[in-house]
C-alpha cells in the first residue's frame, strides 16, 4: 500500500520537474535593445491620458482663483515675515514665541524679528523645468540653462494635456496684475464681501490639492531627498543643483524619490489664532494653541468655514492656554 502510494507520488514529482520552464542566462541584449527602446517609443502613445485632461485644466482655473482670492485678501489681513527664517504669522499682531532658528539652523529658540509679507510667503513658489513632452531626453547638466523654469504645478498640467497660455505659463499676466495693483489704490471690501472672496478661496486651494493629487497617480513626478527641487517626468534630471553643503561629495548631484503633493504644492503651517485665545500668542502657551495651512489661516481670519479635517490641526476646541499673573511680594 505504501509502496503505490510512493510510487504516484514520485510520479506526479517527475510530471511536475518535466513541465517546468528552464531559462538560459546567456541573453542577446545586442537583440532585445531594439524591442525595449521601441516599446519606450510607442509608450508616448498613450500620453496624455484623456480622461485626465478635465483634472489638468480644472487645476489651473483653481490655481487662478486661488492666486487672486489670496493677493485680495492680503489687502485686508497682514502678513508678517521672519527676517531670519522662513516663518511667517497671518494676522494683525505677530506672535512673541521663541521659534526662530535662524539662516542655517545653528541656534535655536530665539525671537523673530518680522516684516511684511506679501504673496510668495503664503503660495511657496515651487519651479521645475518645462519640457515640451514628458518621454524626452534627460536635462544634462550643461544644458541646465537652455530650459525655462516654470511652476510645478502648471508644468504637471502641461504634460497632462492641459492647454495654458504663455502668460500664465511663465508668470507674465501675474506679474502685470500685481502691477496694477500697486499702482491702484482699490476701495475697502465690506466683511460679507471678503467672507466670500476667503470661501471661495478655500475651495480652490481644496480642488487645488486634489487635482494634483489625482495626477500624481498618473504622471511621475520626482522630489529631491537633500532640497526642495522637483522635476516633473519619468526620471529626474542630472543638474547638480543640490545645496546640501553636507553632500558636497556627491558634487551637488540631486537624490530623487517619489513626490508628493506637500512638494508640488506645500502647506506652508503658522500658528493658528482661535477666538478663545489672547491677542498676541507668548511663548508660554506654545502647547495649546493649533496650527493651520497658511492659505485656511487667511481665509479663516475673514470669515471662512474650513474644512472639518483641520479641527485637529487647528485645536479649535482645545483649552485655553493659562494666564499667568505676576506675583507681587
Amino acid at each position: 500500500m505504501f509502496r503505490i502510494a510512493g510510487i504516484q507520488h514520485c510520479s506526479e514529482l517527475y510530471g511536475s520537474l518535466v513541465n517546468l520552464r528552464t531559462y538560459s542566462s546567456r541573453v542577446d541584449w545586442k537583440q532585445l535593445r531594439p524591442v525595449i527602446l521601441r516599446r519606450i517609443k510607442n509608450r508616448s502613445k498613450d500620453y496624455p491620458v484623456r480622461r485626465m485632461i478635465p483634472v489638468a485644466q480644472e487645476v489651473v482655473r483653481a490655481r487662478e482663483i486661488l492666486t487672486q482670492g489670496v493677493s485680495i485678501l492680503l489687502r485686508a489681513v497682514p502678513v508678517h515675515s521672519c527676517k531670519f527664517c522662513p516663518e511667517i504669522h497671518v494676522g494683525a499682531m505677530a506672535h512673541q514665541m521663541k521659534t526662530c532658528y535662524g539662516f542655517k539652523r545653528m541656534i535655536k529658540d530665539q525671537p523673530h524679528k518680522w516684516g511684511p509679507g506679501g504673496l510668495n510667503n503664503i503660495l511657496v513658489p515651487v519651479e521645475a523645468f518645462h519640457l515640451e513632452n514628458m518621454f524626452q531626453d534627460e536635462i544634462k547638466h550643461d544644458q541646465r540653462f537652455d530650459y525655462n523654469r516654470v511652476p510645478a504645478v502648471l508644468e504637471l498640467c502641461h504634460q497632462a494635456g492641459a492647454e495654458i497660455p504663455d502668460g500664465v505659463l511663465y508668470g507674465r499676466d501675474q506679474l502685470f496684475v500685481a502691477t496694477e495693483d500697486n499702482n491702484q489704490n482699490p476701495a475697502p471690501l465690506l466683511p460679507d464681501e471678503l467672507r466670500l472672496i476667503g470661501q471661495r478661496t478655500l475651495e480652490a486651494w481644496e480642488r487645488l490639492r486634489l487635482g494634483v493629487t489625482k495626477l500624481l497617480l498618473v504622471y511621475p513626478s520626482k522630489v529631491c531627498e537633500n532640497c526642495s527641487e522637483v522635476h516633473v517626468g519619468l526620471s529626474g534630471h542630472k543638474a547638480r543643483m543640490c545645496g546640501v553643503f553636507k553632500f558636497e561629495g556627491w558634487r551637488g548631484k540631486h537624490i530623487w524619490k517619489k513626490a508628493e503633493v506637500d512638494d508640488l504644492v506645500p502647506q506652508k503651517i503658522v500658528w493658528h489664532q482661535r477666538p478663545h485665545d489672547p491677542p498676541v500668542l507668548v511663548n508660554s502657551g506654545r502647547d495649546y494653541y493649533g496650527h493651520a495651512p497658511a492659505v485656511v489661516e487667511l481665509c479663516v481670519q475673514v470669515g471662512a468655514r474650513a474644512s472639518p479635517r483641520y479641527n485637529c490641526m487647528m485645536k479649535e476646541h482645545g483649552l485655553a492656554a493659562p494666564i499667568q499673573m505676576d506675583q507681587t511680594t
